[in-house]
């Protein structure tokens, strides 16, 4: 039986073919989930048109984490349209410029107000639109599994700035998640990635230097331009073969973390 066969998944950051999201959402198809995607803004042509690169029958629905009733027509959508969720990824990022590239200082509160609500307060957002819709604990059925994209908020990186404080951010509430969301059998992890070339690495000054740091030092070496371990480590966890994880960073890296200069 494929690993996702059956299972409901909703997909966020979904924007090119590029995007880490997509790879996700290829793969928990291949592993035989339904999907929906969402989208906003701007970005939500590009999300309709990836997302009839992934089938004929995938349905986009907007979700603007700025918009706080989008919580609520998310779920209903939902609601109408399965009835219930079994998991969903978080892959929703973004900071102004100013909060990138070396001029973290230059950074006014305006600025990382915004960084730390698309891509930190986003997550508990998430988690209102789909925890009431997973199964409950005691009814035998695991509740589902929230999943995250990370990047490893445990030290300072050039350039990442207040980006790294929002994934710092995104990391504590993911634990209170998985505190709070537990005893409804519902899991909340996250996936620290190693650097991909992706829409969004392109608009971080400085991106080159990620790639040289992990190429030279990721004990099982990594590749910028391929997503694939980070799709499966993600599948993973949304299948049912880690019903005891939670509040917890799965490193999706090469063992970059682990090594020191």
């Amino acid at each position: 039986m494929a690993l996702l066969e059956g299972k409901r998944i909703v997909i966020t950051g979904v924007l090119t073919e590029a995007s880490l999201a997509f790879g996700v959402a290829e793969l928990a198809l291949a592993e035989g989930a339904e999907i929906v995607l969402t989208g906003a803004g701007r970005g939500m042509r590009l999300t309709q048109r990836s997302a009839r690169k992934l089938g004929d029958d995938i349905s986009v629905v907007e979700f603007d984490v700025t918009e706080p009733s989008h919580a609520d027509t998310l779920h209903n959508y939902l609601q109408d349209h399965w009835g219930g969720v079994d998991g969903a990824l978080h892959a929703i990022g973004f900071a102004p410029e100013i909060c990138l590239g070396g001029t973290f200082m230059d950074a006014t509160w305006e600025d990382v107000k915004v960084a730390l609500e698309v891509s930190t307060y986003s997550l508990k957002m998430l988690a209102d639109a789909v925890a009431p819709l997973m199964g409950e604990a005691g009814t035998g059925v695991a509740g589902g599994s929230i999943v995250g994209l990370d990047f490893d908020a445990s030290r300072a990186f050039p350039a990442y700035d207040w980006m790294g404080v929002a994934k710092a951010g995104l990391e504590s509430t993911c634990r209170y998640l998985a505190r709070y969301l537990g005893p409804q059998g519902i899991r909340v992890n996250l996936v620290s990635a190693g650097p991909i070339k992706t829409m969004a690495a392109r608009s971080i000054p400085g991106f080159s230097d990620f790639e040289d740091a992990w190429t030279q030092r990721a004990p099982l070496g990594w590749s910028i331009t391929d997503p694939a371990a980070v799709s499966r480590t993600v599948v993973a966890m949304l299948s049912d073969w880690l019903p005891a994880t939670t509040g917890s960073i799965v490193q999706a890296d090469g063992g970059f973390h682990a090594v020191g200069a």
